[in-house]
């Protein structure tokens, strides 16, 4: 087995539980992240048709918003620039960002909130004031300059219908352009939300897609091969220590058979010693009786019992 797909392991008995919780572990975690990418991708593709269909919409909106401008730039003329700079003192429309947790991944969600505009002493709009300027400006493009001149600087209050000819073309020009624009503002902060959270996703699905084929092609797959090497490795040892106990066991019978043997051939030896230093000659003459001394059996018996008489 090549040493790539092992890990670098001791195989015994506690590595192999070690190994086995490991499996355990990314066998769940591979689980887990693939639910996960799952999620992910649901939510990817799902935010993907939202991206067409509010594109879409911007560009309609926009195109509408761009008419409206150019409707508006007809009307007042090349003062709107200016008009639009001193009648707006700070941003009415701001960004607020919550986050929504998708599986783990936070994804940022715009919402515009609009906010009053400050003004000076005369409670006026920001409307108000750019539909007011823009009259001016109408006025002086039909050729009613001079009588609003004549007429002295334009006031917000209640005035003459002859002061403010052509306000009410001008004024809702401006108003329809600036409602045009907030909802393609809108438009386009909800585009800006779904293409920020398709980045975050796909960046994230990318990263889990990853981490689950690292885990199913190679981490497992290593886990189980290191399982299978420790088992067979064991089994060897197992092996090796049957036959190592059998040679023991082999030896100690071999090692008591020549003991025995031994002691066998000592026993024989000194058996033969004790023969060989008996004397034979001694015994022989222990045994044979002595001729004159020796009385015969008649003698015996009549000297045994006296009444008995030889015969």
């Amino acid at each position: 087995m090549s040493q790539r797909q092992v890990l670098p392991v001791v195989p015994s008995r506690m590595t192999l539980t070690q190994v086995k919780a490991r499996l355990q572990g990314a066998r769940r975690g591979h689980a887990l992240l693939k639910k996960k990418s799952d999620a992910l991708t649901a939510r990817f593709r799902a935010i993907l048709r939202e991206i067409v269909d509010k594109k879409q919409r911007a560009a309609e909106l926009l195109r509408d918003a761009s008419f409206r401008f150019v409707a508006v730039k007809y009307v007042v003329g090349d003062e709107l620039k200016h008009i639009v700079q001193e009648s707006v003192e700070r941003a009415e429309t701001r960004l607020r960002v919550r986050f929504d947790n998708v599986a783990g991944v936070s994804l940022p969600c715009y919402r515009c909130v609009s906010g009053s505009v400050s003004t000076g002493p005369v409670a006026t709009s920001t409307i108000a004031t750019a539909a007011a300027a823009a009259a001016v400006a109408v006025a002086r493009n039909d050729g009613y300059a001079e009588d609003m001149r004549a007429a002295g600087p334009v006031q917000t209050g209640v005035a003459s219908v002859a002061q403010y000819r052509g306000l009410g073309r001008g004024g809702q020009q401006i108003a329809a352009c600036r409602e045009a624009y907030n909802e393609a503002l809108l438009a386009l902060v909800e585009l800006a939300s779904l293409q920020t959270s398709y980045l975050i996703l796909d960046e994230a699905i990318k990263v889990t897609n990853r981490r689950v084929n690292a885990l199913e092609n190679v981490l497992i797959p290593r886990l189980e091969n290191t399982i299978a090497y420790i088992l067979s490795e064991l089994d060897e040892q197992e092996r090796e220590e049957f036959f190592r106990l059998k040679l023991v066991q082999n030896r100690k019978k071999r090692e008591l058979a020549r003991t025995q043997a031994q002691e066998l051939r000592a026993r024989e030896r000194r058996a033969a010693q004790a023969l060989r230093a008996f004397d034979m000659n001694s015994f022989e003459q222990a045994l044979e009786p002595d001729a004159a001394n020796t009385p015969s059996i008649l003698e015996q018996i009549a000297g045994a019992d006296a009444d008995l008489l030889p015969i």
